[in-house]
């Protein structure tokens, strides 16, 4: 009896050893994929302080940069933007960072959202039609920007580090992000306005060179349209052929064009046209309008253009 009960003993205390064992594999294990979380995490947060830095650097003081430049490096701040989602959305989440990996997919879906409206009004504020309407929606994609940083600041990190804390997980605490900088000077129209007047690459605040497009004509599925009423077949779905010329001397990028027909929009663009050359924009009508509609097409003005008559014309179109 005496050594059944030994080897019982001995047989009990190798059987927790072993669950120790295992239980500490597994908390070591827990551990490290809490780690490397918040490595990824921290690595993006670094890399979007950069874009951070870079971007609203350019708005204080764009040194020589010409419109088109300025314009093109806000594009390349947005797609930064869009990689650091994609990122967040891809990270391996340990299942207790479940509930701050949400707040952190929402933070950057926020800064994502922003900065590509940012993006597409940029062209259209530092022009001279319509800039005071895309200058306001600017700021208003600051006050998301903003409110971004508020739901990192407020949820995000301290939920992060107090998980890592929580566990053990030493010298692992993620950073502070903080995208808009100068707390609410940003949210400013008068600030937004007066730091993109100071874009030009030229002397005097002007975009410099000759700048203008022109609408040469407008077609649908092929049929051209002119001053006369034109038949168009409504059984398959309408394309709107756009077809614009660059009457500039520079090369202009992120081309508007919208079309509107029974008093629905749609809108399309042309990436970019050379100078004295043309491009073509395609934008499917939909829904297909019935009868005879007026279609009225419409180019985006670029910045420096000082004609936009020509941007413009109606077409009269009956759908058969």
């Amino acid at each position: 009896m005496l050594r059944r009960g030994l080897a019982l003993g001995g047989g009990l205390v190798v059987l927790i050893l072993l669950v120790l064992g295992v239980k500490g594999c597994l908390d070591a294990r827990a551990n490290r994929e809490l780690s490397d979380y918040a490595r990824n995490v921290t690595q993006i947060v670094e890399e979007t302080k950069q874009t951070s830095k870079g971007f609203f650097g350019k708005l204080e003081d764009p040194g020589t940069l010409s419109v088109t430049e300025f314009v093109a490096e806000v594009n390349a701040d947005r797609s930064a933007m869009d990689t650091y989602r994609t990122r967040i959305d891809d990270l391996g989440t340990p299942g207790d960072m479940s509930s701050p990996q949400q707040a952190l997919e929402l933070v950057y879906e926020l800064r994502a959202s922003a900065m590509t409206e940012i993006s597409e009004q940029i062209s259209t504020a530092l022009g001279d039609a319509g800039s005071a309407k895309a200058t306001a929606i600017i700021a208003k994609q600051m006050q998301t920007l903003l409110a971004a940083d508020t739901l990192y600041a407020a949820v995000v990190r301290p939920e992060i580090n107090h998980v890592l804390e929580g566990k053990g997980v030493g010298d692992s605490d993620v950073p502070k992000s903080v995208f808009v900088p100068d707390g609410t000077k940003w949210l400013d129209e008068s600030t937004v306005s007066a730091a993109l007047g100071s874009v030009s690459g030229s002397s005097g605040g002007e975009v410099s060179g000759v700048h203008g497009l022109g609408l040469l004509g407008v077609s649908i599925n092929g049929t051209e349209l002119g001053e006369e009423a034109t038949g168009v077949a409504a059984e398959e779905t309408p394309e709107v052929e756009v077809e614009v010329q660059n009457q500039g001397e520079s090369t202009e990028n992120d081309i508007g064009v919208s079309v509107t027909a029974g008093g629905s929009t749609v809108e399309g663009s042309i990436s970019s046209i050379e100078a004295g050359e043309t491009g073509v924009a395609t934008i499917p009508l939909t829904p297909t309008p019935e009868g005879e509609v007026t279609l009225e097409v419409k180019v985006d003005t670029v910045p420096g253009e000082q004609v936009s008559e020509n941007n413009e014309a109606s077409y009269t179109v009956v759908f058969e």
